[in-house]
């Protein structure tokens, strides 16, 4: 069951929100049960094996983490310790065998030669975001900061169906005296109308536009997957489409997981504010999946030792935290090197900053547009750059996209668009432009979805700025304007959201257009970690 779904839509959420709010005159305890079961019939919806793993994997961390707490408030420190040791070993063993047993076997077997096999392991879903909550849930309940004594609480802090497939990940002391407020047991108009425009808007990034630019971008992976050489021009435009594609899915899937928790009084933590307006890789990180760049810092980065040691030990833990990050993503070398990239992406913004601090120069492009445009676009471009290889089935693939970016294969056009534009074309040619059969309205609408779609990020408020007089999420990160690059303030200033018949209008047709998409349903691009 997909949020982008007639089954989601108009049976799943209302029937949920309506048995909650009927049952939740019977106490606390009732309503929780209830949203505990619907979120477990939710997740079982795709497998219902899939159930066991989970109410496994919460019935063993339920019981270490309480023993963490008990073990904390003794002063036991050394029983603490090896009980943390215990629980972060079963859960990344567990995530270790579903989505990298395979991985790593078919490698051994290519560098020995040997021919062992394990069979086709299925790949729980949502298995990497519920085991990294947990996790946090463990070293918070070590550090004496949480602790649960009910099932069904802790229950609801894993499953609560916005937030289990992809995020947010959630930490508990942030959702659970939300749930336990008197309020929630009360339905408000405000959180429902508030709750049904996000998620409408979510909605209609994710059909109308992630699934509009997406046949642009899957065409040109899937050439290259096959050994085809692309030119300059196809191998940009795939890169792009796909660029956009990313974006607006992920968004739309944040916007409707806030959405969706909205309607019952809950927050979500913020998880995407705007990335592509960042003006260096460290801002993008600040905005891009903002939850799981959290949980790295929380709980790898720093203790690794973080920016307190040596600098080539803080460019260290950098890079071994973004292969890390990049291997969550999935188990192939495609994503490894993606996050490897970005490791060197975010030592090489570290060491410029530092440099720039001992030459006793100013923040230059927060201060100049010009620099504060380059730096926008060489963040951009670094990012395009690295969705190669998070996008390709194979290194074979990512190179040969990445050839036809950097020109390697040449320039090309299609040939009715040379034909069309007179002497200018005769003039391209010239210089070295080849041209291809081809009608050339694949072209032309792979760069008007781009530029429209890039036009739309860069110049339009994003969904929680839209909201921001109600306060729709968490905010975990709030954004300095002097490390984006901006150039729709009017609008965003003009565009808030508020109970008017204007923005129901508005919200109405976003919301028809959105389910008027429906005609084929695809998965959100992050279900698949």
């Amino acid at each position: 069951m997909l949020f982008n779904s007639y089954e989601f839509i108009f049976l799943f959420l209302p029937a949920t929100f309506i048995i909650f709010f009927a049952i939740a005159r019977l106490g606390h305890e009732t309503a929780i049960a209830w949203l505990v079961i619907a979120s477990l019939f939710f997740y079982g919806w795709w497998n219902p094996a899939y159930l066991i793993l989970i109410l496994l994997s919460m019935v063993v961390n339920f019981g270490l983490g309480n023993f963490l707490s008990n073990t904390y408030k003794l002063g036991q420190i050394k029983r603490s310790k090896l009980c943390l040791t215990l629980g972060i070993s079963l859960n990344l063993g567990v995530l270790g065998y579903f989505k990298y047993a395979g991985f790593f076997i078919i490698n051994l077997n290519s560098i020995t030669g040997t021919n062992i096999d394990l069979g086709h392991i299925v790949l729980p879903l949502a298995i990497s975001f519920f085991t990294f909550q947990q996790i946090a849930y463990l070293v918070d309940a070590y550090k004496g900061i949480t602790q649960e004594y009910r099932f069904s609480h802790y229950a609801l802090f894993v499953t609560f169906f916005p937030q289990l497939i992809a995020g947010p990940i959630v930490h508990h002391n942030e959702m659970l005296p939300q749930f336990m407020h008197q309020n929630s047991l009360k339905p408000r108009l405000e959180n429902v109308a508030i709750g049904l425009s996000i998620f409408s808007i979510g909605l209609f990034k994710k059909t109308v536009l992630a699934d509009g630019v997406a046949n642009y971008s899957t065409p040109v992976f899937d050439a290259a997957a096959a050994g085809e050489t692309l030119s300059f021009f196809v191998a940009w435009g795939g890169a792009l489409a796909y660029t956009m594609q990313l974006y607006f899915d992920f968004s739309g899937y944040s916007d409707m997981a806030i959405g969706s928790a909205r309607l019952f009084g809950i927050r979500l933590p913020l998880n995407f504010h705007s990335p592509y307006k960042a003006t260096s890789i460290v801002e993008f990180w600040r905005r891009w999946h903002m939850t799981l760049s959290r949980f790295l810092r929380d709980y790898l980065y720093i203790p690794l030792g973080g920016s307190r040691r040596s600098k080539v030990r803080r460019y260290f833990n950098l890079m071994a935290t973004m292969f890390l990050g990049g291997l969550w993503h999935g188990a192939g070398w495609t994503f490894v090197a993606w996050g490897g990239l970005h490791g060197l992406y975010l030592v090489i913004n570290h060491a410029w900053h530092r440099a720039r601090l001992m030459l006793g120069w100013s923040d230059g492009h927060s201060s100049s547009r010009i620099g504060k445009l380059m730096a926008w676009l060489i963040t951009f471009v670094a990012v395009v750059v690295g969705w190669v290889f998070f996008r390709a089935t194979d290194f074979h693939s990512a190179v040969a996209i990445l050839k036809g970016m950097f020109g390697i294969n040449g320039v090309a056009l299609p040939n009715a668009i040379l034909a069309r534009i007179g002497g200018v074309g005769d003039w391209l040619q010239d210089l070295g432009v080849r041209a291809y059969l081809s009608g050339g309205s694949d072209f032309l609408f792979t760069y008007l979805w781009v530029i429209s779609l890039l036009l739309v990020v860069l110049l339009m408020p994003n969904t929680q700025q839209i909201m921001s007089r109600f306060e729709p999420a968490l905010r975990i990160y709030r954004s300095d304007s002097k490390y984006e690059i901006r150039l729709g303030e009017r609008l965003t200033s003009r565009l808030l959201w508020q109970p008017s018949a204007g923005w129901s209008l508005m919200i109405g047709v976003v919301a028809a257009l959105g389910i008027l998409a429906l005609t084929s349903i695809s998965e959100f691009l992050y279900f698949q970690f």
